[in-house]
């Protein structure tokens, strides 16, 4: 027998009485509100597919990982997306991205935070001379790519995030969970690190 409903919704003035019809509505409420949160999820998110993968590729230094970790980060961001109330959708997920490549770099244990910070030393001044110049200007991509995978990962990490993805000392706080402060160091010594690389690499080819 068919229930005495011709909508998907039921007016004040229908008799929920009957205990078919309260599951039914419960049933198509929660269909209604599970496709509104898929929508709000791809719209808010999938714009920064791209960016989320590019900084997993980087960290981890393995497409294939990259493509696992994006799509576990994704699942994750998914789950948690009612809980965000931000307005800055990428630095939100690219944090799920990092976290996410941390934890399999630990438990491969392939992860390379060994390096100190003199938290005295900050970006100022050092603009003028960032290798940013040199990852967008060189004809050679392979040999900025090996330069880049002889940093840390947290040198690699605060390179792609500041020069590739053009964020911002706040925003990349907020994703490494550091201080602005620390951003900055972090930052000098990452530019000062690539270009020693690059110019030994650079000695060596001629």
């Amino acid at each position: 027998m068919a229930l005495p409903l011709k909508t998907a919704h039921v007016s004040q003035t229908e008799d929920l009485s009957d205990p078919k019809i309260v599951k039914f509505v419960a049933v198509k409420k929660h269909e209604e509100q599970a496709k509104e949160e898929i929508t709000s999820f791809e719209e808010a998110m999938l714009p920064h597919l791209d960016a989320a993968h590019n900084l997993a590729r980087w960290l981890l230094r393995n497409e294939e990982d990259a493509r696992d970790i994006v799509q576990e980060a994704y699942l994750r961001a998914f789950r948690s997306f009612s809980g965000f109330r931000g307005t800055n959708g990428r630095a939100w997920l690219l944090a799920i991205v990092r976290n996410t490549s941390y934890t399999l770099l630990k438990k491969s244990h392939a992860v390379d935070l060994t390096t100190n910070f003199d938290e005295e030393i900050h970006a100022t001044g050092h603009d003028s001379v960032s290798p940013a110049k040199i990852l967008e200007h060189s004809e050679d991509a392979q040999l900025i790519k090996e330069a880049m995978d002889e940093l840390p990962a947290e040198f690699r990490e605060i390179l792609i995030l500041r020069h590739q993805e053009g964020l911002s000392y706040k925003e990349i706080a907020d994703i490494a969970q550091i201080p602005s402060g620390t951003v900055m160091s972090r930052l000098a010594r990452a530019r000062g690190k690539l270009r020693e690389c690059l110019e030994t690499r650079i000695g060596k080819e001629k």
